[in-house]
Order: C-alpha cells, then sequence, then structure tokens
C-alpha cells in the first residue's frame, strides 16, 4: 500500500511469473472467482460503519474519500480487465473514466487529487450499482474467458485484487485522518484491531556481515519493485527485537526530542517547526496525560504499545536521540525470519534508512499499469513490515512501501537499528545468537552426557501445527477429556471466582479452554492471556474481546518461566491463575516446585490457581498417546532437526534420527527422544558434538500424577489443594489450588 503522488495506492505493476498449466484450469478460475468476492466485499465491510456524509468527505491532498475508493477500485477492473478483454461490456458511465482515474497519464486525463472530495456527485448508491455491475461481469469473464488472452486476464485479475487490498489499509487510515479533525473524535469501530502491546524485555539480535539475496524469489504474485532479486553485502548489525514503545517515546519528548535540532535532519527540523510537531499524530494532552485517537476511538496512550502516526523525520530523530540508527531495508528483509524478532509483521509498518529506489536490473513493465512505479522511485523512504491494517496474507517480508519523510497518517512505527562488532568466528549460521536462549539451551543440551533439549521449543510454527494436529488423534487422550471435564465443572469453577476478578492464564496460545470458563463466570472483569507469541495473543485477544464486549483483556507477551511482571490492572482484582493441558507434567519435579511457587508469588496472597494435570494410568494407553500409528508425533519430535539446523546453522540430518516414546515408571513420566540411528557429527552454531549409534537426545518429559502427588507438589510450592475434578477413563484431572 504505496503512497503515490495522488494519495491512492498505487498499483504496483507486477513482475510477470510463469504459472504452471495445472493453475490455469476452470478449477483455478473457480478459485480467483471466490477471492475477488471475498476481496471486493472486504472493502464494502469496511466502509459499513460509515454513514454516507463521512464516505464523500477529503481530509487532506494525501487522503481520498471513501466513496473514491469504493468507485477508484471498480475502475480498475472496468478499464485494465473488462474493456480489452470483454467485447460486450458498455462503459457503465462515461464520466467516470475521468472522476476515478488516479495518475494514468496513459490512460486520459482525471479529476485533480486535492479535489476529490468536491465530488458530492455520483452519490454513494450510484457508486454501490457500479460495483455490482461491474462485479457480475468479471464474474462472467471468469467464468467462461476467451482462450486468447486468458492468462494475461488471471494476471490482471490479481493485480487487481492485490491493488484493492492496498485500498482497504488506506480506507482506514484516511477514515481515521477524517475523524483526527473532527472536535467529536469520533469512533470508526470500538471493536477495531490495532498494534498488539510491545513484548517485554527489550533485546536485540546480532547478524554476521556477508552477502544476502534481497528481493522476490519469482514463486508467486509480487509487484515489480520488488524485483529482480539480487546480492547485496551488508556489514555486521544488530536490530532491536521488538518495536519502540509509547512510553520510550514520552521519554524523548520529556528530553527535549521535539525542541533540540541536534537530533533532527535538517529538513525534517524546517517540517517539524513548520507543522508544530509536538508528539505523534493523534495525541492530545488531557490535564497531565496524554490520549490518542485510533479506529477504536479516543483513549489514554498505554505506555507499553508500540508509538506510531511518526514520520520519517521523527523515527530518525527518535534513532539518533537514542545512540541508534534505524534499519536499512536490505538489513530489515535479511532479517525479517528470525525467531528471536518480535513484532516483525502485521503490527506496524517500519521505517528504514532506505530511499525508495530502483533495484539494480529494475525495468517498469509496459503498459499503463506499469507507468507509475518507476517514475515515483524519488523522495520517498522506503517501510516494511505490514500492519494490522493490512488485509490477511496481502504482505511479504519482501514487500516496500513507501511514503515521502514527511507524512505521518500512516500506521507506521519505529524500529532501532544499530552497528555491531565484526563477528567472533563461534558464530553460527546467519543471525545466529548465542546468548539467546534457543541457541544457549541447545548448545548447553548438546554438551551434557544425556543430550537434552527443552521441550519448550517444539513450538516454532510447524511444530505448532504438528501439535494442533496430534490433538486431534484419536490415540491422543489428554486434550479431547480436559476439554471436557473443563466443560462439565465449569459452574463450580465460576462459582469459586470473585466478583472482578482478574484471570490470569499462563500459556494461553489460541485460549480455546478459557472460554468455557468465561462463558460460564461473566463475573470476570479482566483476562490476561500470557503467551511466548505475540502473533498468537493478539489474535486470541481480539477474538475474545469480540466475543465478551464487557471483558478487558490485557495480553501479555512472555516466556512465563522466566520472570515477569503482571498488568498493573490485574493487581487491584481478585486473582485466579489457569494453568491448563497437564503442561505443568513438561517439568521436572523441583522446576515445577519453583515454577508454581514463582506463580502464587505473581499471583500474591489470596489468590487461586486453577491447573490441569494427566493421570498416571497404563504404559499402553501412554505409549500410544506420545507414539501414534500415523508418526504425527514422530515428525513434531523431529522437526526439531528442522528448526535447529534452520535457525542456529545446523547440520543434523533428520533422517537419521527415529522417535522414541517410553514410559518411565520409576519417575512416573513419558518420554520422548530422538535416537541416533549412525554415529554422527553435529555441527550447530560453530560448535561440534558427536552421537553414538544408538544414543539419544531427550525432548519430553510428561509426568503423570496422583491427586496426593499433586497435593505434595503444591505444598512444596505454598498452595493448598482446595478441591479436585477428574474425568471418564482415560483420566485427567483439574485442580483447584489455594
Amino acid at each position: 500500500m504505496s503512497a503515490s503522488s495522488d494519495g491512492a495506492a498505487p498499483i504496483q505493476s507486477r513482475t510477470p511469473v510463469a504459472t504452471p498449466a495445472p493453475l490455469r484450469g476452470q478449477d483455478a478460475l473457480a478459485r480467483l472467482a471466490a477471492r475477488y468476492l471475498a476481496v471486493r466485499q472486504a472493502s464494502l465491510d469496511l466502509a459499513a460503519p460509515l454513514s454516507a456524509e463521512d464516505q464523500v468527505v477529503q481530509s487532506m491532498p494525501d487522503a481520498s474519500p471513501v466513496k473514491w475508493h469504493l468507485a477508484h477500485t471498480t475502475w480498475f477492473f472496468e478499464t485494465f480487465v473488462l474493456s480489452p478483454h470483454a467485447p460486450a461490456w458498455k462503459p457503465f458511465d462515461p464520466g467516470f473514466a475521468y472522476l476515478f482515474n488516479s495518475y494514468y497519464e496513459a490512460v486520459g486525463p482525471r479529476q485533480p487529487r486535492p479535489a476529490r472530495g468536491l465530488l458530492t456527485r455520483p452519490p454513494l448508491e450510484r457508486v454501490h450499482a457500479y460495483r455490482r455491475q461491474v462485479d457480475r461481469a468479471m464474474l462472467d469473464l471468469l467464468a467462461a474467458p476467451p482462450k486468447t488472452g486468458r492468462d494475461a486476464i488471471v494476471d490482471l485479475v490479481a493485480l487487481g485484487l492485490a491493488h484493492e487490498e492496498q485500498h482497504q489499509e488506506l480506507i482506514l487510515m484516511d477514515v481515521l485522518h477524517l475523524f483526527g479533525q473532527s472536535p467529536l473524535r469520533p469512533t470508526y469501530d470500538e471493536a477495531a484491531p490495532g498494534a498488539g502491546l510491545a513484548p517485554e524485555p527489550a533485546g536485540w539480535v546480532g547478524f554476521d556481515d556477508g552477502e544476502a539475496e534481497i528481493g522476490h524469489d519469482g514463486a508467486g504474485f509480487a509487484f515489480d519493485n520488488e524485483t529482480p532479486r539480487h546480492r547485496t553485502l551488508l556489514a555486521p548489525f544488530r536490530l532491536a527485537d521488538r518495536l519502540v514503545t509509547n512510553g520510550e517515546w514520552m521519554a524523548f519528548m520529556a528530553d527535549g526530542g521535539y525542541e533540540r535540532p541536534q537530533f533532527w535532519l535538517s529538513d525534517g527540523w524546517a517540517c517539524a517547526q513548520a507543522e508544530g510537531w509536538t508528539a505523534p499524530l493523534y495525541w492530545r494532552r488531557d490535564g497531565e496525560a496524554w490520549t490518542a485517537l485510533t479506529l477504536a476511538g479516543p483513549g489514554p496512550v498505554d505506555p507499553d504499545a508500540p508509538v506510531e502516526h511518526v514520520s520519517y523525520y521523527e523515527a530518525d530523530a527518535f534513532a539518533r536521540w537514542a545512540g541508534k540508527r534505524l534499519p536499512t531495508e536490505a538489513e530489515w528483509e535479511r532479517a525479517a525470519a528470525h525467531p528471536d524478532l518480535r513484532q516483525m509483521s502485521g503490527d506496524l509498518w517500519q521505517w528504514t534508512a532506505s530511499a525508495y529506489a530502483p533495484y539494480p536490473g529494475f525495468r517498469p513493465d509496459p503498459g499503463a499499469v506499469g507507468e507509475y512505479n518507476g517514475k515515483f522511485m524519488v523522495n520517498q523512504m522506503v517501510l516494511r513490515g505490514g500492519c494490522f491494517a493490512s488485509p490477511r496474507g496481502h504482505v511479504r517480508a519482501t514487500y516496500r512501501n513507501f511514503f515521502y519523510p514527511h507524512q505521518r497518517w500512516m500506521f507506521s512505527g519505529v524500529r532501532l537499528a544499530e552497528d555491531a562488532a565484526p563477528p567472533a568466528r563461534r558464530r553460527g549460521g546467519a543471525g545466529a545468537r548465542l546468548d539467546a536462549p534457543f541457541a544457549a539451551d541447545v548448545l548447553n543440551g548438546l554438551a551434557q552426557p544425556q543430550k537434552t533439549i527443552p521441550a519448550k521449543y517444539f513450538y516454532d510454527d510447524e511444530g505448532s501445527r504438528l501439535f494442533e494436529a496430534i490433538t486431534a488423534l484419536p490415540e491422543y487422550y489428554p486434550t479431547r477429556q480436559e476439554t471436557a471435564l473443563l466443560a462439565d465443572i465449569a459452574d463450580d469453577l465460576a462459582a469459586a471466582l470473585s466478583d472482578g476478578a482478574a484471570l490470569v492464564e499462563y500459556g494461553s496460545g489460541a485460549s480455546t479452554k478459557t472460554q468455557l470458563v468465561l462463558d460460564a463466570a461473566p463475573q470476570v472483569a479482566l483476562y490476561v492471556p500470557i503467551d511466548i507469541s505475540p502473533d498468537a495473543l493478539r489474535q486470541a485477544a481480539q477474538r475474545l474481546a469480540d466475543r465478551y464486549p464487557g471483558l478487558q483483556v490485557a495480553p501479555l507477551a512472555a516466556d512465563f518461566t522466566r520472570p515477569l511482571h503482571l498488568p498493573p490492572e490485574a493487581l487491584k482484582r481478585p486473582r485466579t491463575g489457569f494453568f491448563p493441558g497437564s503442561t505443568i507434567g513438561n517439568f521436572d519435579p523441583e522446576d515445577a516446585i519453583r515454577l508454581l511457587g514463582v506463580i502464587r508469588g505473581q499471583l500474591g496472597e489470596g489468590a487461586q490457581l486453577i491447573v490441569g494435570v494427566d493421570l498416571a494410568k497404563d504404559e499402553a494407553t501412554l505409549t500410544a498417546a506420545y507414539d501414534d500409528a500415523q508418526g504425527v508425533t514422530a515428525a513434531f519430535n523431529k522437526n526439531l532437526v528442522v528448526r535447529i539446523n534452520r535457525e542456529l546453522g545446523g547440520d543434523l540430518d533428520p533422517d537419521a534420527f527415529d522417535h522414541r516414546a517410553v514410559w518411565n515408571a520409576a519417575a512416573s513420566r513419558m518420554e520422548m527422544h530422538l535416537v541416533s540411528r549412525r554415529d554422527q557429527t553435529l555441527r550447530v552454531a560453530g560448535k561440534v558434538f558427536a552421537i553414538a549409534k544408538g544414543e539419544t537426545i531427550h525432548t519430553e518429559n510428561s509426568y503423570k500424577f496422583t491427586i496426593e502427588r499433586l497435593a505434595q507438589l503444591a505444598g512444596q510450592a505454598g498452595w493448598r489443594l482446595l478441591r479436585h475434578w477428574r474425568s471418564p477413563a482415560p483420566s485427567v484431572a483439574i485442580a483447584l489450588l489455594g
């Protein structure tokens, strides 16, 4: 959703990509037609909360009225698809070619950009009729495309849908700017999404020097400004592992950041003075506090949320004040997939230090659809990463957004970078960070006589997907049994929760089981999900906010096995912890006692804890649950090898290991191991380890309990077992501790 000289998202021309023959068949056209309908409906859904008056006003030359967005995206399909490829098509209204062209010189003259808000005619209902007629014709064309030009139609429709998705984000940007001009500070939608909270504590991730490949690799859709893929040299650098927060920005402001020219570029300082900038856009002083207008309405500025609506000039000044710099777009793209970098995609667009310029070998596509991109490659700066308003699946790691350095009505934030010393020879693969928990735990674990890797590292994206598949297997009973038990006892649990209580969940994931408790306990006022994945937290928090309008949700991105602080609002309420899933069984008894004690300290005196455990049972049932007939658990276990190779520069062969699940009756636990099939040398992050044939890497313990043993562990951590419930066989239990 790049800014163009007319304030609309430019329809970035697509570099042609050869599509395999099977994707050109009738099924592919049917899927494209279905996607066409979904994207077109999404634009109308975004406009639905708005009045007709809201949709005609233009708040500044850079923005466009919503009515114009709806018409212009329709004009694209009429002009570039229907007119050349549907012989029976007649223009809906010849005047629309002038009203809704954006900047295509080859297509003809157009309404001046700053005057789009003067288009009271056509009325909104006629624009909707225009969309309906074009949509009918487009669906007819996709149902029976001509034999010649079929591939061109597919490419143009894909381009048009990506273009409309750009405008969907622009609609939200422009509406917020429009509402920001009103003294009423209207609310677009109380349930509108926003950027997730910035995880604490902040850290840094280092990257080695060397050659990197940047740009789109040619597989699937891409805008032409993402190509061609090319090599570039990078010096050692480090990126902050999260975005800059409002609280950090307030410190910049308090230190005279907007009054001290030494932090600013000359043009930036002149702009800040001319515009009277003293804070990010949409911030307003309310007594001693700051409030901000968001799509969800006005509210206090959260110091833990990432700062947004800042210009490149402001981002650069903050970086200088902090003694850092902004990353280049090549640095950002190289680092994009690193697991220790948080908020890289889907929270806020991130300013880079790179001017928007063509990649080596770039050539604009021929024709009108390629007219604008090359000619805008001057005086603008690149942003990366997408934002919460970007349609799902629209943004790639190679996606290049661009705006002028003074603009700040987009959903833009800041990630800091700094130069790094040349890497020591001990470092592993690109981006390997030996002081990061994953690297440190793997290297330490492989150096032990009994090699081991903590089970928490199972859960990268693929591991999480495989675990979800495991929970649906007929052999794997724990999830199924605990969910059924929670549903049966939800009223009993609700009766134990105080009015106005805070429910704090450890390892919340998708918060699916939590809904069973919340449905039965409307008296819960605050829900604090704690999870290591910011993306999972954001999605779950949004779902719960939609489902429970009266519930305050305060997500906390953190590793709950490490020290953390609950949100202040939780400390003002009666607190109950929620720890389902028999996760406590993944900890050795000493660690389980320690963790339960830490949780008790966090929740405080008078708190309660709901904890789920798997109960000891016959060996055959347990072994089947951890070594299923379809081999899904084996793939889950061996995915650790794949993750080590990808993230730590390892050279381990997944096929050189077998999955083993074994019941250790003496310790009352199921164990999972990776068994080496031969003598091997393992190289990980620059370290070398020998493993013999038959030797194992211990990857998981899952302790099975009796109620008496659970009460004993809880007591050693300062808890009392108040009550427990047991499911039918194969049995699991839920316990209430106090």
